[in-house]
Formats: structure tokens, sequence, C-alpha cells
């Protein structure tokens, strides 16, 4: 008999937001031209008939763009309108690694990400929201729209923008940071920002045969004046990273507990965490964006090594402060577990009773859903749900962290 096919990786979907003129084309321009070979799907909305920014959008895109014209996309759909443009751009034959929706000038950046959670294709995971702010002309923006206090408190990332035009940067930057909710806030200019704050710069399979996007621009702006196209590794923004291992299993308490108090600045976690005797056939891939958290169990490889392997991504985060803080987190009995200690966990895990990412594959294709997961909960167990069901209340999205001032 032969094996259920391995699940396909899921495709983060990031939804870049700002008022107009704040550059969220140069932006999404500049990830396409920095990518470091992983294929970006684009969603781009324009509000009017004419699509011009999905004409200034770089590159012949092919099947890897969908242009919606004529209307704000979060009041000219749904979420199940705009799972049939995810699920056009996630099928496993185009290959896309990343999703970027580039949200209308005019839009509210607080119901598409209700959308993207609400999205039924379990191949796409809400990977964040960025919100693009004009630092030359912050100040006029902010009176002409006031909401802008409302989308910086609810962005996981913030790009504070055309800051060489700005007579008071620091100023602009100090707002901006007070005005949001312990997002990373990261100063650019012409909309380079390091895409390894989005998304992993590599191709979820390799690509052969042809030569990438990436490829055709670094020929075309290689050589002595490279420097002056301002890509040669001197991105205007940085950013910080720790990366943690362990082969000692994971108390889930105490990660939970890291978790529920991450620090302001710290944009993305990702990774594998072992947790011992508290659920011993399965490693759990862990996803966090902003305040958003979610925990995919998925069988161990048989003869693995038994590792946690964590990657922190933010800006102005103390590394070495959260280095020690994993470490606080390693259990101290690694053979012993209670029955109650993965609830904390299990709240981030997607509900098992949804169908699977490709319900042909048949029972076990997911690890959400094969026979390996099962783990005990007490049948007294009954969290306090909504009975109304709303995007706000899927796993891992806090509602307090949306919800307007």
């Amino acid at each position: 008999m032969g094996q259920s096919p391995k699940p396909q990786p899921q495709i983060p979907v990031v939804v870049l937001a700002g008022f107009l003129g704040s550059g969220k084309t140069t932006l999404l321009n500049h990830l396409l031209h920095r990518s470091g070979g992983s294929r970006i799907g684009a969603v781009v909305n324009d509000f009017g008939a004419i699509e011009i920014d999905a004409m200034a959008v770089a590159g012949a895109l092919g099947d890897s763009t969908v242009s919606l014209g004529n209307g704000c996309l979060c009041c000219a759909v749904d979420a199940s309108e705009l799972d049939v443009y995810l699920d056009r751009l996630a099928r496993p034959e185009t290959g896309i690694d990343v999703i970027v929706i580039e949200a209308s000038g005019l839009a509210e950046p607080q119901e598409l990400v209700r959308m993207v959670l609400a999205s039924e294709n379990r191949r796409v995971v809400y990977g964040g929201l960025v919100e693009v702010v004009d630092a030359a002309e912050f100040d006029a923006t902010r009176a002409r729209h006031p909401e802008i206090d409302r989308h910086l408190a609810i962005a996981d990332l913030v790009v504070v923008n055309k800051l060489d035009r700005a007579p008071d940067a620091e100023r602009v930057l100090g707002l901006v940071r007070g005005l949001t909710d312990g997002a990373a806030v990261v100063p650019a200019t012409y909309g380079r920002i390091d895409p390894e704050f989005l998304f992993d710069c590599r191709p979820s399979e390799e690509r052969v045969g042809q030569l990438s996007f990436d490829d055709l621009h670094e020929e075309e702006h290689s050589g002595p004046d490279d420097e002056a196209h301002g890509h040669a590794g001197h991105l205007h923004s940085g950013y910080d990273s720790l990366s943690f291992v362990s082969d000692r299993p994971v108390d889930p308490r105490r990660l939970m507990r890291f978790l529920d108090s991450r620090p302001e600045g710290l944009y993305r976690i990702k990774g594998y965490v072992d947790f011992g005797a508290h659920d011993p056939a399965n490693r759990y891939s862990v996803h966090a964006v902003g305040r958003f958290l979610r925990f995919y169990p998925e069988p161990w490889e048989p003869g693995a090594e038994r590792l946690t392997q964590l990657v922190l991504i933010g800006s102005g985060i103390d590394t070495p402060l959260l280095g020690k803080e994993l470490e606080a987190c390693r259990s101290d009995a690694p053979h012993t577990a209670d029955e109650h200690g993965m609830w904390g966990v299990l709240r981030y895990v997607q509900d098992p009773e949804e169908p699977g990412p490709d319900p042909e594959s048949g029972p076990g294709s997911d690890p959400e859903t094969g026979p390996d997961f099962a783990p005990e909960i007490d049948p007294d167990f009954a969290p306090e749900i909504d009975p109304g069901f709303a995007p706000e209340t899927h796993p891992g999205f806090d509602p307090d962290h949306d919800q307007a001032p």
C-alpha cells in the first residue's frame, strides 16, 4: 500500500495596505525584484476602472497575478469571492510561495484581514497586515484621514516610507511607534524593506530549466554601478533575528507564556517544536505573525532527530534576552507529562473537524486530520466560544487586537 502524499506547504497571504500615495506598489515591486527565488502571487486592487497599479507591477507575472479593478476590494467582494482568487493562486501547479494582496488606498484593512482569516482554503494562512505610511505626508494624511490611527493599531508591521523626504523623520517614527500596538516599525525609502520580514526568500521547491525573474534582475543590475541602484545589501531597514535549537523537549505551558508575552517589534516566529512526552507522536510546526498564532501537528518522520528549531524575526528586539527566555521554556522533566499541559497549545490548532486541503487524498493525508493526531482532551473541557461565528473568533486571531479604539 502506497504512502499518502505529504500535504502541500501553506502559503502566507500578506495584506499590503496604506493610503493613496504611500508607496504600496513601489514596495510590492521591490519584493518582486528581491524575492530570492520565491514566487509571489499578487492580488492588485485599484479604485477605478483603469488598473494603473496592475500595469505598474514589475514583470509579466501571468498566472501569478489577479487584478481587481473598478472598486475597493473590501467592499467589492466577500470572503467567498476572495477565496476564488486565492484558490486560483494557491493551486500547486502555479508554484507560488507567498501571496500579497495590494489593497486600494481607500480599503479598510480590518475587513481585508477578516476576509483572509475567514478563507476556507486550507492551503493559505494569514501572513500579516503591512501598513505603509508616507513619512513626508504623515501629518497631512492623518488630518484628512484620522482613521489611520485605527489602521496602525491593528497592523502587524508598519513601513514608514519616504523618510528621505521627511524633514523630521525621527519625530514621525516616534509618533508612528506610539500609535501601534506592539507592531514592528521599520523605516524605508523607495519601499525597500528586507523581504525576510514577510516570507522566506527561497522557493518551496527547486526551480530548474529557466532563469528566474531574480536571475534576470541580477544580470541587469550587476557590475560596478550596482550600489547606485540601492539593492546590493544596502536595504534602508534591517531586521534582527534569533535562531534557537534545543535537543530537549519544550514545556508547552512555558512556551505559551513566552508566546503570550512576546515583545513589541517581534514580527515573525517560525519553526518546529518538540513537546516530548506531551505528544510523542507529533512535532508541532509553529507560525506566528504579529499577534496571529497557529500550531500544526505533524507526525515525526521515522528515525528523525527530535529537535525544537525556531527562528524569530523582528525590529529592535533584544535577541539575547529572547534566547534566555526560550532556554527557560525547556522541560525539567522531559519524560513526564500531565493530561492538561497541552491545552494552551491546542487552542491554536486548526479545527480537526474541518476538511483537509485535498479531500481526494483520503484520510491521513493531512497531519491535522490524520490518524496519528488524536490528542486526549478532557470531555468536561468547554472553552467559552462566541455562539455566533465571526472571522474575528477564528483560532489564532485575537479579537482584542483587532478592535477599533
